[in-house]
């Protein structure tokens, strides 16, 4: 398998090379302005390193890799708007919306989905096209509780909000492999625990969430096990997952 180092490589060089619609004219600048501005693209390599160790190709999983990036980067965009989280920054630079303005970033975001859909409406077969939608839907239903104060259930609004794009990266990467449905069941409890530990250290790093709800070391105790639980998981596949273990090792670190 190859290294995550040359997955996340391969992810930048595709997004680099990515054609945008054309009818979108200028707006081409605004949407890469966010997609170009760095981050670890978790969420493909995952895709990658699954379709990878499934047996798949990864020339054929990179547009669906892709295409969760892009959705996460439009969730991002529109999460920075002042309607929503209000911030300015992003990864060191001005939020999307302060460089050019908040109708401006609020359509790049719309088109970042769009062109998501386009990128995996390419496969032969919808299943891809589908998760991705679900996904995407479940990701903004999580987005709704967290800002309607709906936070009861913190477990469930965190599966929605950021687990689904993990399970979507996960099942995507099968779907690309062909995997068979009775054999999933492992790989996706795998993406599950990854989207919590995700969202834990998250939490940890900024001081709320679980780490608001349940304290600090309770929290800390809460992430470790999710790692423990999600290498428990690729115990039991009967293929190389070195690069999988070594993304949950990267994200269990930022615990420190």
């Amino acid at each position: 398998m190859r290294p995550a180092d040359a997955l996340r490589d391969a992810v930048e060089a595709y997004l680099r090379a990515l054609a945008f619609t054309p009818e979108l004219g200028d707006l081409d600048e605004v949407l890469r302005y966010p997609l170009e501005s760095g981050g670890k693209r978790i969420r493909p390599v995952l895709c990658l390193a699954i379709a990878e160790a499934a047996g798949g190709s990864i020339d054929d999983a990179l547009p669906a890799a892709a295409a969760i990036e892009l959705v996460h980067t439009f969730s991002l965009v529109h999460d920075d708007l002042p309607a929503l989280d209000d911030d300015d920054e992003r990864r060191g630079r001005p939020s999307a919306h302060v460089a050019f303005g908040e109708g401006v970033a609020l359509l790049a975001g719309d088109a970042l989905l769009a062109e998501a859909v386009r990128l995996v409406l390419s496969y032969d077969s919808n299943d891809i096209a589908r998760e991705l939608v679900d996904a995407t839907l479940g990701m903004i239903g999580g987005q709704y509780r967290d800002i309607t104060g709906d936070d009861a259930d913190l477990e469930q609004l965190h599966r929605l909000k950021t687990g689904r794009l993990f399970v979507a990266a996960v099942r995507m990467g099968l779907d690309v492999a062909e995997v068979a449905d009775e054999e999933r069941a492992p790989w996706l409890a795998f993406g599950d625990g990854v989207g919590l530990l995700f969202q834990v250290v998250d939490d940890l790093l900024d001081g709320d969430g679980y780490a608001e709800r349940l304290g600090g070391e309770a929290a800390e105790q809460l992430a470790d096990e999710a790692a423990e639980r999600a290498r428990g998981y690729l115990d039991r596949l009967s293929v190389e997952t070195t690069v999988l273990r070594e993304l949950v090792d990267v994200l269990a670190v930022r615990t420190g």
